[in-house]
């Protein structure tokens, strides 16, 4: 069995003095990382060098707990880390979040309250929880916690252990095409994404442009609004393709249990970085305008809790594999050419052909709840052809 660990939003209901003292808590836990990252130097990344530095001053200067005082330091090992990777370097920690681990957090199930560590003492907390909430959480023991403040409202994010089920074993393969018109198509022609999406991702695109120029050109008070609309439109985006991508990755998980399959996904790990670097703006921002990472995250936690595999697939010149002999050709436009087996014609063709082995295979048709009003449309050939092919090497 392997253990798996899923986030659990869950929202806090405190009384207006232990609002206050969680207020108190965040911003001293973000003074503290911030005085730590400008006094330790800037490439010490390891955590247990940076306590043997900073740790006694830490809890005099800010009035930390220990077990507070070490997240702190480890927070900032971890973003110098991260940092590291990316080329930049750790900046400054806003008053926004504080991790906590199992000494200085505890869930209690039956008064559906936590008990947290804050700045002056330990508070109980009661917690507003939904049947989805109760589900995740019920019998289990969560040793990790993330408290967190978004506007004016207190969330923390619980780290709930449970034992996924066994993988299946087959051979047969779901094949996830990515990309930036219809957000995944699978390999049976089920396309995810449409006009409808493409509508609002280009309505958001229209109204940050508006924003962004009242922002720069108007007086101060309209400036100002600008910025607070803003940031509204942002979350308001953000929340859309959380949701979407929530009920994208599920449709395909569920049909993956019904063929039974293992899912075969684009890997596009830095593909932002690569298209920015020889892109227009305009395609800078098609490119960047969808959360495929979270796609992925939300794909591979629902795969493995439902007991399906899943596998990355390098989608490079996967459109110019020729059909005919799994080698590389040429492709042009509509035309194709391979120069080792020597077939050339329409790059429709092969794909006519694969289709009928395709309808050919006893393939249970797809189930009707996953054609969800917005997101599934027809789908034309071509598209069908490139998410198929780009999987082919894995289809038995």
């Amino acid at each position: 069995m392997t253990e798996q660990v899923l986030t659990v939003r869950c929202k806090l209901s405190p009384t207006d003095s232990q609002a206050e003292e969680m207020e108190d808590t965040l911003k001293a836990f973000a003074d503290a990382c911030n005085w730590i990252n400008q006094n330790t130097p800037a490439k010490l990344r390891n955590k247990v060098r940076i306590q043997g530095i900073v740790y006694q001053d830490v809890r005099a200067k800010f009035g930390l707990s220990a077990n507070l005082a070490i997240r702190a330091i480890n927070r900032v090992a971890s973003n110098r880390k991260t940092a590291m990777k990316d080329h930049s370097s750790v900046k400054n920690f806003e008053p926004t979040s504080i991790d906590y681990d199992t000494r200085i957090f505890a869930f209690r199930e039956k008064d559906e309250e936590i008990s947290v560590t804050l700045l002056r003492s330990r508070q109980r907390i009661k917690l507003v929880l939904g049947d989805y909430q109760r589900t995740r959480l019920k019998d289990s023991k969560p040793t990790s916690a993330t408290l967190c403040k978004k506007g004016s409202e207190y969330y923390i994010n619980i780290q709930a252990k449970s034992e996924a089920p066994e993988q299946i074993h087959v051979d047969t393969v779901l094949g996830v095409d990515l990309g930036i018109t219809d957000i995944a198509v699978t390999s049976e022609g089920q396309k995810f994404g449409g006009k409808t999406i493409k509508l609002i991702k280009n309505h958001y695109a229209s109204m940050r442009a508006v924003l962004q120029q009242k922002a720069v050109k108007g007086t101060r008070s309209s400036r100002r609004r600008c910025r607070e609309l803003q940031q509204r439109l942002s979350g308001k985006q953000a929340r859309y393709q959380r949701q979407i991508n929530h009920e994208i990755s599920k449709a395909i998980v569920t049909r993956a249990q019904e063929i039974p399959a293992k899912i075969a996904l684009e890997d596009l790990t830095g593909i932002r970085e690569g298209v920015n670097q020889k892109a227009g703006k305009n395609h800078r921002r098609k490119v960047s305008g969808w959360a495929f990472y979270q796609l992925k995250e939300f794909l591979s936690y629902k795969a493995l809790a439902a007991g399906v595999p899943l596998v990355l697939v390098d989608p490079a010149y996967s459109s110019q594999t020729c059909h005919q002999c799994g080698e590389h050709g040429i492709r042009n436009g509509k035309s194709f050419k391979c120069p080792v087996c020597g077939w050339s014609g329409d790059a429709d063709f092969p794909w006519k052909t694969k289709k009928n082995q395709m309808q050919e295979a006893s393939y249970p048709p797809p189930s009707d709840d996953l054609f969800w009003s917005g997101l599934f449309t027809e789908i034309s050939s071509s598209a069908r052809k490139r998410a198929f092919f780009r999987l082919l090497s894995l289809i038995p």
